[in-house]
C-alpha cells in the first residue's frame, strides 16, 4: 500500500456547539492519508493515474468551507465519506484538529481511519 498525504491543511469553517462558535468561522487543521496504489500512474509520469492530492485538497476545502457541524466528529466522518466516495480510495487516515479550543493546548480534535487497509495495495492497478 502506498500514501498519499495532505498535511497541515488550514480552512476556515462554522465549528462547533456554542453560540459563540455559530456566529464566526474558525480554522480546523486537517492531516489526510489515502492509500493508493503509485506504480500505474509513476510507471508512464501521467497525473491521470495518480490519486491526484490538489483535486483532493480542492474539493475538501470546497466541502468544508461549506459547512456548518456542531461536532468535530460529523466533519471528520462526512470528510471521510466523501474522499472515499468521489475519489475512490480504499482506505484512509484522517486528522481534523481544532486549535485553540481548549485552554492550554494548542489544538484538540479526533482521528478516524476508514476502509480497508490492505485493499489499497491493489487500487488503481
Amino acid at each position: 500500500m502506498d500514501i498519499v498525504y495532505i498535511h497541515d491543511l488550514e480552512i476556515e469553517t462554522v465549528i462547533g456547539i456554542y453560540d459563540w462558535e455559530r456566529e464566526r468561522r474558525q480554522v480546523v487543521r486537517l492531516d489526510l492519508e489515502m492509500a493508493t496504489d503509485i506504480r500505474p500512474a509513476a510507471r508512464d509520469d501521467d497525473i491521470r493515474l495518480a490519486l491526484d492530492y490538489k483535486q483532493v485538497a480542492k474539493r475538501v476545502i470546497a466541502f468544508v468551507e461549506g459547512s456548518e457541524y456542531f461536532l468535530v466528529e460529523t466533519l471528520a466522518e462526512e470528510i471521510a465519506r466523501l474522499v472515499r466516495t468521489e475519489f475512490q480510495v480504499p482506505w484512509m487516515r484522517l486528522r481534523v484538529g481544532k486549535p485553540g479550543a481548549v485552554t492550554g493546548s494548542r489544538e484538540v480534535g479526533v482521528v478516524i481511519e476508514r476502509g480497508d487497509r490492505s485493499a489499497g495495495a491493489d487500487a488503481r492497478t
